[in-house]
């Protein structure tokens, strides 16, 4: 009988390695979603190439979100199919292929105006779905041996050249997610050529939205964060960097870059564990990247939001907190006739382009984030140095595929 093995989450600050079920072509059971427990014969079975550990995953691990014990994390998948269900045209067995983190039945209202980050079917709790998160939709995440993708013809994208893209695997993984996250960013805030840009925090996506904006033709790209090392990886290819631990507003930093203390454009790529500046470096402020950001970004800018943002927080720092409620100074961005742009990244409105940017060497989004290949029994290791602040994107190889392609 086919093994199986994931990273699951076991509680605060703690994942394991551990044997799960083989995956079959059936949707997830919910008394709730009428295709609860039914066949998925437009499913495949993924055995997985690369997957990868990402910022959001960090969120539930720090017991910083309602997700459940024994949750199976992993939004970020790249396989190799080796079984399809009947209804699948367009895949073949052997293919390799790339996975939207966001689940999509391709059907739908939204999935038909291209909103695939808030597909109405897949989630009987809300509005889009994902690989082994909390609350969207309970599907098993990839962060595993094998994996089951529903409605493959409409999610997967198929790698044109296989001695190719495992190439290029290190870059290609990064299409799943954090690519086309920090490029949907980047796209939102309104950077173009010759835009002056903010990135809020220099982890994976943060840096990926960085390269995204020098894609874009950005002129100037800062930075900020407050770990010197994630500082260092940004200025690697070409940005410049604040270090929000030093005194002074952020408007006197970039003044200090540009001779001038507004920008164009403005990405918050942080989310709602967001810290204060200056002194308050190592206190909990989950506004302040929102608020900064209005602040720093000339009237009539755009705001990306790709940082996430939850709707229950048992950490939070204050009863509204707790529930996602905020003190954003939206009076301030009023005034200056700003546009926010929030939710999910709908990764297939450009992951056919980025992959192209990538084989073709416009980019090296693998370079820019740093990517590390680490085993699938490494991940709770992978884990801890993630949550340390590592400079680095740690990508999951559960099969050894990329040493074999190398």
């Amino acid at each position: 009988m086919a093994t199986n093995r994931g990273v699951a989450y076991v509680g605060p600050g703690k994942v394991e390695v551990k044997s799960i079920d083989f995956p079959k072509l059936r949707m997830p059971k919910s008394e709730t979603n009428p295709f609860g427990g039914k066949d998925a014969p437009h499913g495949v079975i993924l055995k997985v190439v690369t997957t990868n550990i990402c910022g959001s995953d960090q969120h539930m691990v720090r017991g910083r979100t309602t997700a459940p014990k024994g949750l199976i994390l992993g939004h970020e998948i790249t396989g190799e199919i080796i079984e399809k269900g009947k209804d699948v045209e367009m895949l073949s067995i052997g293919d390799i292929v790339t996975v939207p983190f966001n689940i999509a039945c391709g059907r739908c209202r939204n999935c038909r105006e291209g909103k695939t980050g808030i597909c109405l079917t897949v989630n009987p709790a809300r509005p889009g779905a994902a690989y082994g998160y909390v609350d969207m939709g309970g599907w098993v995440g990839g962060q595993a041996e094998y994996v089951m993708v529903p409605y493959a013809d409409f999610n997967l994208i198929k790698f044109p050249n296989k001695e190719r893209a495992m190439a290029k695997i290190k870059d290609l993984t990064l299409l799943s997610d954090i690519f086309p996250t920090g490029y949907h960013g980047a796209i939102q805030a309104g950077v173009t050529s010759g835009s002056i840009v903010y990135v809020a925090g220099a982890g994976p996506v943060g840096l990926a939205c960085a390269a995204s904006c020098h894609l874009l033709g950005a002129a100037v790209v800062i930075v900020g964060d407050m770990i010197p090392a994630r500082l260092k990886q940004a200025k690697s290819f070409g940005c410049e960097t604040i270090d929000l631990r030093q005194e002074g507003s952020l408007a006197d930093h970039i003044a200090a870059i540009t001779g001038e203390p507004l920008v164009d454009s403005a990405i918050d790529c942080v989310g709602f564990e967001a810290h204060g500046t200056g002194g308050e470096a190592s206190v909990e402020r989950p506004a302040t990247v929102l608020n900064s950001i209005m602040e720093i970004t000339r009237a009539g800018g755009s705001l990306g939001i790709p940082g996430l943002y939850v709707t229950g927080d048992p950490g939070g720092v204050d009863a509204a907190a707790k529930i996602g409620s905020l003190s954003i100074r939206i009076g301030l961005g009023w005034a200056k006739s700003h546009s926010l742009h929030t939710g999910q990244c709908p990764v297939l409105r450009y992951n056919r382009q980025l992959m192209q940017a990538i084989l073709y060497d416009k980019i090296q989004i693998a370079k820019a984030c740093n990517v590390g290949i680490i085993s699938l029994d490494d991940a709770p290791k992978g884990y801890m140095d993630f949550d340390k602040g590592a400079a680095k994107k740690f990508v999951i190889d559960p099969h050894g595929s990329t040493k074999k392609a190398a």
